[in-house]
Order: C-alpha cells, then sequence, then structure tokens
C-alpha cells in the first residue's frame, strides 16, 4: 500500500485523531492514502463513523499491542 501522508495521533484521546485526520485529508488530493496512527481504543469506532458520514474510504483498520492504524482513502 502506497500512503501519501501519515499522522501520528498517539496519546490522543477523541476527538482529536478524528480532528487532525479531517485536516490532513482536506490538505489531500482526491484517491491519497492517509495513515493515522493512534492509541485511543475508541478510535476503530470513530473512524468507522467518519468513514461514512464524509464518504472517505476506510481502507483498513489494525490493532496492534497498544497501537490502532487507520488508512483512509480520500474521497
Amino acid at each position: 500500500m502506497n500512503i501519501d501522508k501519515e499522522i501520528d495521533c498517539r496519546g490522543l484521546n477523541c476527538p482529536l485523531p478524528i480532528l487532525k485526520a479531517k485536516k490532513a485529508l482536506a490538505e489531500m488530493n482526491s484517491g491519497q492514502l492517509l495513515r493515522v496512527v493512534a492509541t485511543d481504543g475508541g478510535s476503530v469506532r470513530d473512524f468507522q463513523a467518519f468513514a461514512k458520514q464524509t464518504g472517505n474510504d476506510l481502507v483498513d483498520q489494525q490493532t496492534g499491542d497498544s497501537e490502532f492504524i487507520h488508512v483512509l482513502r480520500r474521497r
């Protein structure tokens, strides 16, 4: 997967990872991929809802030891 932009949201709680992702996506072109690394367990559910509401595609979600990785494709 060719990631175009990555943001580190470790240590941030809701709604900050979503707000940072929204800002990053606004600066990207259609079709580009954004990777978000978060430590907030609620971010899994939050990014699923965010993708549905905004029309961006949630391409992948991974859960590591204490990190959650979300990959979004800009609509």
